[in-house]
């Protein structure tokens, strides 16, 4: 049987019941990275808690990390019912950095789950099933230590396609640096689940690159077998702009080539895009990774 057959699940595999049964004294935290995202962060955080906190209670904790908003971010989060940290002010002293990653490397420190789940702030057409869903392998098959999910994409030429750096650059990495992660149907994914425990001891890019690091370390560390994914159904969000996608993919190449047989030292890499009457503008795009947290939440 192929790693496919073996670890890809459905959401409704599991019931809530027995996910209740199967999670015991173990608590979760649901982390919410968020930037700029006042428009839906709320709706997220506002079904969740009702579904899975006060209706069921398979959440312990709704943790909204703000990266750096210019909206009401923060407000909308606190109001919705989520406990919310702005990522620069968590732990001051190990400074700040810009980007996805780094508030959900920040969250280690601020939340008390012994498994957590990831989900992105800007979902437009989704469930609250996304959550025990991504649960379920976690919390059924001891051997599994993180799981991905994977759904449809309304608007894409294939049910299952990814996004445009998904297919572009993702997968295409993958399968010339690290095939045995091409089983991934969307590697990239937002939506994803870990335990506490692993995530802690991984190097975690500050940008967007963070999961496909999650992944190819995940792998090095523990085995295929470590890893799960799960069909979590529909999902929508809103699209970045094509200019914004450059500095995602170059973040992700260099996570990418850091772990290949090269290495890689920069902070930054220099991004030549082109704007109006063909004048050349470069991006400084940040690539810098934060070390393992757990000897630092260890000497807390």
């Amino acid at each position: 049987m192929s790693w496919f057959e073996r670890n890809t699940h459905r959401w409704d595999e599991w019931s809530l019941a027995d996910l209740l049964a199967a999670k015991g004294d173990q608590r979760v935290s649901l982390v919410v990275p968020a930037r700029n995202e006042a428009a839906t962060v709320g709706d997220v955080v506002t079904r969740v808690r009702e579904a899975l906190v006060e209706t069921v209670a398979i959440l312990d904790e709704i943790v909204v990390v703000d990266s750096d908003s210019t909206d009401d971010t923060y407000a909308v989060a606190t109001d919705a019912g989520a406990v919310v940290h702005r990522a620069a002010e968590i732990r001051p002293d190990l400074g700040t950095r810009p980007g996805k990653g780094e508030a959900m490397w920040k969250s280690l420190f601020v939340t008390r789950g012994d498994l957590i789940v990831f989900m992105d702030a800007d979902l437009l057409d989704w469930d609250t099933h996304f959550v025990p869903g991504l649960l379920g392998p976690l919390l059924t098959r001891p051997e599994v230590s993180l799981v991905k999910g994977f759904y449809e994409r309304p608007g894409a030429d294939g049910p299952f396609e990814g996004g445009r750096v998904t297919e572009l650059v993702a997968r295409p990495l993958l399968a010339l640096l690290f095939p045995p992660l091409t089983g991934l149907v969307q590697p990239l994914a937002g939506e994803w689940a870990v335990r506490r425990s692993l995530f802690a001891s991984l190097s975690v890019p500050s940008g967007y690159a963070v999961e496909l690091a999650a992944l190819v370390d995940t792998w090095r560390a523990e085995g295929l077998d470590a890893i799960a994914q799960v069909d979590l159904g529909r999902r929508a969000h809103r699209h970045q702009a094509l200019r914004d996608l450059g500095a995602m993919a170059t973040q992700i190449l260099t996570a990418g080539w850091a772990r290949s047989s090269h290495s890689h030292h920069a902070d930054e890499i220099a991004l030549t895009q082109f704007g109006p009457g063909v004048a050349p503008q470069v991006h400084a795009v940040p690539v810098v990774e934060r070390p393992p947290a757990a000897p630092l939440l260890a000497a807390r």
